[in-house]
């Protein structure tokens, strides 16, 4: 199904609007072929207004097309130019574009004038505008004498410029003998015209070089006027007075100005304090996107402006003492300008057809034609044209209609002119866009088909879809007039091949085109935003998903410009990677992932934190005696706010190169009022500090040197102290250079006794800061005062303050010294003080010594006697004596001390302690353990404390089980050091405390444990020989024959061997014969015969020692005893030996077989596992 779209008038979406005003330029740039005949057509010329540089050749454009191709002439001035008499004028083969070698000889002025081009071939001729040829021009200033001008501080002043007259105008500006520009303020500015107006005048305006410069853009030169010299008298500034116009003058004035240029209005006023410049519109407000302020305020420029603006204007300048307007009536005129030019016709024999020529200005333009460059008027007749006013209608048109019309639009501001032609062709359609073309699109976006044509009559245009001409639905297909096929939104669906078909009545042409959507691409994963810190590693992604048959380009920009070219940057795929960031690498970063179809972009933002740059600009304002306001200029706060600003001062007078904590200001502040102080030279400097830290300091600001003035203040920490008992030490803290206020720094030193009716003494000194008066009283109160003064005067009265002359020894001892024993070891000492007077000097308080004596001897040894000394500080009479040792004879006294030293001592007073109770014996030994005894040996404790009335002695047993037995208590005679207990239980573990008494009560007690040994024949834990005679032995052994389990064991062996015997018996009075005596012999009883370690027999017995075995297969008797020299063995001769040590409280710990135990307090030992010994000893 064929489907003939035909253009239609719809609503269109906003986001066509773009799209559209393309289309209409390519409607407008449809263009006859080259191939075929038609008139001349002008494709480029020289403007209108054509300024030429004199130092080069001329060159005049004029280009055009038509078929057959055109031929070129000239007019200058509305004659013919005949280029072929000049030899310095060439033209352009194949073009009308004129050069004229003037480099060579001649002058740009003798071809200054009007030229028109004219293009001409069989069907028409179309001519160019006027182009006026003007020489560039940039002459000198006329020469004249400037006087110097001469005026007081405050007077307005206006330097003149009047620059040369050139072409093109020059451009202004004022600069010095340096070449440096004039600065300009709201005070100081240039104005439109190139004057120089001051509102008001300073003395640093004084300067003999105020220079005009004028320069030639065109020629590239500079011209300049002769230096103005100016001089503010610097004397007391005019009285202020309210704002008055320096331009314009008067109350009103009138501005003309075109269509579609700048619109500038100017008033500069002068006046003191200078004034400020408002703008209004009086009857609208001014338009926002087009409306700027320039050269501070004093200028508004309205920029393409139209006949809306016109209007009255008031500018209004303002200062404290009032205000003046002045109101600019503005009209605005237009040269003509199109409103619709006339287009290019073509038309087949017999068509109508129409050239309309629209344009409008202020005042409105006269329109009239031309036909190929002839006034219409008197051009050849033409029966298939008539003119309507701006419109020329045809009708039934002929070849012979065909020609170059020319539309000309004037009023007195200009003229417009175009050409349009007439083209009567026949021809069929062709298709201009290349056959097969493939287009690919986006999907979702639109989709344009081209389909260029050309036919005369105008073909019609029809588009199909698909070899079998599939159906297109005409509400979501638009045809233009140009022949576009426009799909608005593109889908997947929309792939395919379309036809254009275009027909008219002399044929029919066609045309293919294939129609590819492809998937939009998308970044997935934008970058994000990052905060960093200088010298840091920063990354920003970038993941980007798109049509897998489109080739993709991810492009990194930095600020929309490229990376720095620098190694830091490292882009790898989707990530872009900045090492070592700095300052300089803080902006946009924008990853742009492009394809040959779209593109898409995503952006983050880096900044780069750091400490503040420091602040610059520092300047002194209303310096006063004792204050300054400081203002400054901050540094970049490098993307971190500036939180407070910390001002610092140094004196270079002073203290030169040490610099002080001043204030600390807002971050939002950039001034401060400082407080001074007198005679100092100051010089500031000014740190920003942020949320990272704090900024460099600034550079100093200028030096500013304060005023001398007396002191404010007195010196500090004034003291009066002797040194000696005569005299009065008077010291101070002295002033430091700031707070000295002046030169001549001294101090005046007064003194009086406190008591007395003497008048003040005193001395002035510089350079110290202490004063020594000799020949006063011994400790006597004395009023001081210490006041600073220099060249000026004095400081304030200082403030008067106690001292004392020097002390001496305190010549008396405390009395009535008593002292009460509190118990054994603590007593306390009274006394009575010392009279303030004796003291002589400042009380520090009171010192006891003593020391222990022997009665008797208290005098004849007191040389050799260490003493003990305890201080009472202040005022006190009493004081405890901690510490002392019991029945104890001592002595002590008293003294009283002062800042001098010691006085006399007091009598000595003697006095005893009572008895305490001992401390623990020194030692407890238990030595020569038998069956049923054991020794205790000790010595007597180290500290009696008293006199020892007896020895107590605790003791008893330990099972098995850990349990304690009944406890024994025994008193033994002090006089003793040695005790034997007997009837003990033979192979029992004991535990012993034993602790000596005075009749204050019992000391500390000292505790051991021991074993008696075993009945003969069995082993037992004794003391080797060696170490019976002095080191005690505790043994950790348990007997075996006390625990139950082997107890019942021995019982049901017992009864075995008694049922054996019986039955034996029993066998042998019945008759019968039992070889008993050979199995005996022949194996020995297991229950006699020694044990080995390793299979559970009984075997040698190992002496640690001397490694004595006993011999194997020895039998024990029948009797069951042990001989007396196989039981002497001590323990090392068993198991793996025994290492004896003492404990810490004498106790002693043993060994057996190799194991170490712990010994609990009061006897909550752990049995050791029985040994095969005492199990053995047990059985027989």
């Amino acid at each position: 199904m064929q489907l003939k779209i035909m253009p239609k008038k719809k609503r269109l979406p906003a986001g066509r609007v773009a799209l559209i005003l393309f289309l209409c330029q390519m409607i407008s740039a449809l263009e006859v072929p080259l191939d075929l005949v038609q008139p001349p057509t002008i494709t480029q010329q020289s403007p209108k207004d054509y300024i030429i540089d004199p130092r080069e050749n001329i060159v005049i454009q004029c280009e055009a097309k038509g078929k057959p191709p055109p031929s070129f002439s000239w007019t200058r001035n509305g004659t013919h130019f005949d280029i072929d008499k000049d030899p310095l004028v060439t033209m352009k083969p194949g073009s009308g574009t004129l050069t004229i070698n003037i480099m060579s000889e001649g002058k740009a002025e003798t071809y200054e004038g009007v030229y028109q081009c004219t293009a001409r071939n069989e069907r028409g001729a179309a001519i160019s505008n006027n182009i006026v040829v003007r020489p560039s021009r940039s002459p000198l200033w006329t020469k004249e004498k400037l006087e110097p001008i001469t005026l007081r501080n405050g007077q307005s002043l206006v330097l003149p410029c009047r620059p040369p007259l050139g072409l093109p105008p020059p451009i202004i500006f004022w600069m010095d003998n340096s070449f440096q520009r004039l600065p300009q303020s709201e005070r100081v500015s240039q104005g439109l015209n190139g004057d120089l107006y001051f509102s008001n005048v300073l003395p640093e305006d004084t300067r003999e070089d105020y220079i005009c410069y004028a320069r030639f853009n065109h020629t590239q030169t500079i011209q300049q006027k002769q230096p103005i010299s100016v001089k503010v008298i610097s004397a007391k500034p005019n009285r202020e007075r309210p704002p008055t116009f320096l331009t314009p003058e008067g109350n009103t004035s009138n501005k003309e100005e075109l269509r579609g240029n700048v619109l500038s209005l100017e008033c500069i006023a002068e006046g003191l304090p200078t004034p400020v410049i408002y703008w209004i519109k009086e009857d609208g407000m001014l338009p926002t996107n087009r409306t700027f302020y320039r050269n501070f305020k004093k200028t508004l420029q309205i920029i393409q402006v139209s006949e809306a603006d016109s209007g009255n204007y008031q500018c209004i300048a303002k200062n404290a003492l009032g205000a003046i307007h002045h109101t600019i009536s503005v009209t605005v005129k237009a040269a003509p300008y199109w409103i619709l030019a006339p287009q290019n016709l073509v038309l087949s024999p017999g068509e109508d057809g129409s050239l309309i020529c629209r344009a409008n200005g202020n005042p409105k333009p006269r329109i009239s034609w031309l036909s190929n460059g002839v006034p219409i008027e008197i051009a050849p007749d033409d029966p298939s044209r008539k003119i309507d006013g701006d419109t020329i209608i045809f009708s039934n048109v002929q070849e012979r209609s065909s020609a170059v019309y020319q539309c000309n639009a004037s009023n007195e501001y200009g003229y417009l002119l175009a050409n349009a032609f007439v083209n009567v062709l026949a021809e069929p359609p062709r298709i201009l866009t290349s056959a097969n073309t493939l287009y690919q699109v986006i999907a979702n976006r639109p989709a344009l088909l081209d389909c260029a044509f050309f036919g005369s009559p105008l073909p019609t245009i029809e588009w199909f879809k698909g070899a079998k001409g599939s159906a297109l639905r005409d509400d979501i297909y638009v045809l233009h007039e140009n022949g576009t096929l426009e799909i608005p939104v593109a889908q997947k669906d929309s792939t395919g091949t379309y036809t254009c078909v275009a027909r008219n009545k002399l044929g029919m042409a066609k045309n293919e085109v294939h129609l590819e959507i492809k998937d939009p691409t998308r970044i997935i994963k934008q970058p994000e935003y990052a905060v960093v810190q200088r010298g840091s590693t920063v990354s920003f992604e970038c993941k980007v998903k798109h049509d897998h048959t489109l080739t993709l380009t991810i492009t990194w920009l930095k600020d929309n410009g490229e990376l720095p070219s620098d190694g830091r940057f490292t882009v790898d795929k989707d990530h872009l990677e900045v090492a070592d960031v700095r300052d300089s690498d803080g902006g946009a970063y924008t990853c742009v992932a492009n394809t040959t179809l779209d593109m898409v972009s995503a952006s983050a933002v880096l900044s780069v934190v750091d400490v503040p740059n420091p602040p610059f600009d520092l300047e002194l304002t209303d310096q006063l005696d004792k204050s300054v306001q400081l203002s400054w200029t901050p540094g970049d706060d490098n993307n971190s706010p500036i939180i407070k600003f910390i001002i610092e001062y140094e004196d270079a007078m002073h203290e030169a190169g040490l610099w002080h904590h001043q204030t600390e200001v807002s971050g939002m502040q950039t001034t401060a009022q400082l407080k001074l102080s007198p005679y100092v030279n100051y010089s500031f400097r000014v740190m920003a500090v942020n949320s990272l830290g704090r900024s460099l300091p600034s550079e100093p600001s200028e030096q500013y040197l304060t005023k001398a003035a007396e002191p404010d203040t007195n010196p500090t920490a004034v003291e009066g102290l002797g040194s000696e008992p005569d005299n009065l030490v008077i010291t101070w803290k002295p002033l430091n250079g700031f707070e000295s206020n002046g030169p001549g720094l001294q101090y005046k030193v007064s003194w009086r006794q406190k008591d007395g009716d003497d008048e003040w003494a005193s001395v002035v000194v510089a350079n110290v800061s202490k004063y020594i008066v000799s020949g006063t009283p011994t400790f006597v109160p004395y009023l001081i005062k210490v006041q600073a003064l220099n060249d000026v005067g004095f400081a304030p009265e200082p403030a008067v303050v106690m001292g004392h002359s020097g002390e001496d020894l305190p010549m008396v001892a405390p009395g009535n010294v008593r002292v009460n024993v509190v118990n054994s070891t603590l007593a306390e000492v009274h006394w009575d003080p010392v009279p303030l007077k004796s003291i002589r000097g400042h009380l520090q308080g009171y010192r006891i010594y003593y020391w222990k004596a022997q009665e008797g001897s208290l005098k004849r040894n007191r040389r050799h006697i260490e003493k003990k000394i305890l201080t009472f500080q202040g005022s006190k009479t009493h004081g405890m004596l901690p510490g002392l040792e019991p029945f104890s004879h001592y002595a002590l006294n008293v003294r009283v001390v002062n800042g001098k030293g010691e006085g006399p001592a007091s009598p000595d007073r003697v006095f005893n302690t009572p008895e305490g109770v001992p401390s623990a014996p020194s030692s407890l030994k238990i030595i020569n353990p038998t069956l049923d005894s054991l020794t205790l040996e000790w010595d007597p404790p180290s500290r009696p404390n008293g006199i020892l009335t007896e020895y107590t002695l605790k003791y008893q047993p330990i099972n098995s089980t850990h349990e304690l037995g009944p406890l024994v208590d025994l008193k033994i005679p002090a006089n003793k050091t040695r005790w034997t207990l007997k009837n003990l239980n033979f192979s029992t573990r004991y535990k012993f405390y034993f602790y000596a008494q005075t009749a204050a009560g019992s000391g500390s007690q000292i505790t051991e444990e021991a074993v008696t040994t075993v009945d003969e024949g069995k082993l037992a834990g004794i003391l080797p020989p060696d170490v019976g005679a002095g080191k005690a032995m505790a043994s950790r052994q348990v007997d075996i024959a006390t625990q139950g389990w082997f107890i019942g064991l021995m019982c049901a062996v017992a009864l075995l061997i008694l049922i054996l015997l019986i039955v034996c018996f029993i066998r042998r009075n019945k008759g019968g014969k039992y070889p008993v005596k050979e199995k005996e012999d022949a194996h020995a009883d297991p229950e006699i015969q020694p044990m080995k370690e390793d299979d559970g027999t009984f075997g040698e017995y190992s002496d640690a020692e001397d490694h004595k075995p006993l011999k194997k297969g020895s039998r024990t008797p029948s009797d069951r005893t042990v001989k007396k020299e196989d039981s002497d063995d001590s323990l090392v001769d068993y198991g793996e030996g025994v290492n004896g040590q003492f404990n810490e409280d004498g106790s002693f710990i043993g060994q057996y077989s190799g194991k170490k135990e712990k010994e609990p307090a009061e006897g909550n030992e752990s049995s050791e596992a029985p040994s095969p010994v005492n199990a053995m000893n047990s059985f027989v």
